[in-house]
């Protein structure tokens, strides 16, 4: 595969519980593609959200990626230490103009058709029990996906007006990863089709910004036989550190690179080696669901 001068890719899980194997095709997808263009493969804790977190978790997350020969580049990122740099935005949008402060719950939302009409632009609300929203930039209607082609986005939402800091003064999802990727110097997200609809607001924080968005690529999603997402909300349970290679040959599997029963008893530097080798994002299923037994 043809190398790119400058390439970063991250995998930027949140400390919610063990990694799973949903999180496991995420983690490899991510960590392939960097390596197959001779780039670089960061990982970033994302624990803003800490009424999410589970005590220990970051740390079992790390130790599971190394077990599974996903070595990383650098030093870990933590969130939690940027919480500054996201409310030193968020402070110069307010100042602006360009954000202001929002009281509508999210009920009131709902009822009102469910799209956020920006009813709190003008009226000049205090901080006191209030979100902060960013007046909406320039709506991406589409975007370019390395696997799926284009991607239309949801007009309705691609003009609302979003929340960068939520009612009980925790970071929006959306900021934070934005802010991140661009210091961090991301130039590729490999991540779940789950991300796909946020990755327009996503796009237009970085033209906001001033910054060129990263080429984006977004995974099928393992699903159980029921269709539901393999997630931690769904007590996928976690990947089995002890004996990764089960695993690791079914993740491949299920990215387009199955590999024979002779590697069971290969280490896992070994299979990944041969895995950077062979990664193509032609062999890739193009759903953005796939059932999954494992």
């Amino acid at each position: 595969m043809t190398s790119h001068t400058h390439y970063i890719g991250r995998f930027a899980p949140s400390p919610s519980g063990p990694l799973h194997f949903g999180s496991l095709v995420a983690a490899l997808g991510s960590y392939l593609d960097a390596r197959a263009h001779d780039g670089q493969w960061l990982v970033r804790i994302e624990d803003i959200d800490p009424p999410r977190e589970v005590a220990g978790a970051a740390s079992d997350i790390l130790q599971t990626l190394e077990a599974y020969g996903l070595h990383w580049d650098g030093a870990v990122r933590y969130q939690s230490d940027h919480l500054l740099d996201y409310q030193a935005q968020i402070d110069a949008w307010l100042a602006s103009g360009e954000a202001y402060y929002c009281t509508c719950t999210r009920k009131q939302i709902k009822a009102a058709g469910g799209i956020y009409l920006g009813t709190c632009r003008e009226k000049h609300h205090g901080p006191e029990q209030a979100a902060v929203r960013l007046k909406s930039p320039a709506a991406i209607l589409a975007f370019e996906d390395r696997l799926h082609g284009t991607l239309d986005m949801d007009a309705a939402l691609a003009r609302e007006d979003f929340t960068i800091k939520r009612r009980d003064g925790l970071y929006a999802y959306n900021l934070a990863v934005v802010l991140d990727d661009i210091d961090q110097g991301i130039t590729d997200v490999v991540r779940g089709a789950d991300l796909i609809m946020p990755t327009g607001r996503h796009i237009a924080l970085y033209q906001k910004l001033g910054k060129v968005a990263p080429r984006y690529l977004h995974l099928p999603l393992a699903v159980n036989a029921d269709g539901n997402k393999l997630s931690k909300q769904n007590h996928a349970p976690a990947i089995n550190r002890a004996d990764p290679m089960p695993a690791l040959l079914a993740a491949l599997a299920f990215l387009g690179m199955p590999f024979s029963p002779d590697w069971r008893s290969a280490k896992p530097g070994e299979l990944l080696a041969e895995a950077v080798k062979r990664w193509s994002i032609a062999t890739l299923p193009r759903e953005t669901e796939v059932k999954t037994a494992f």
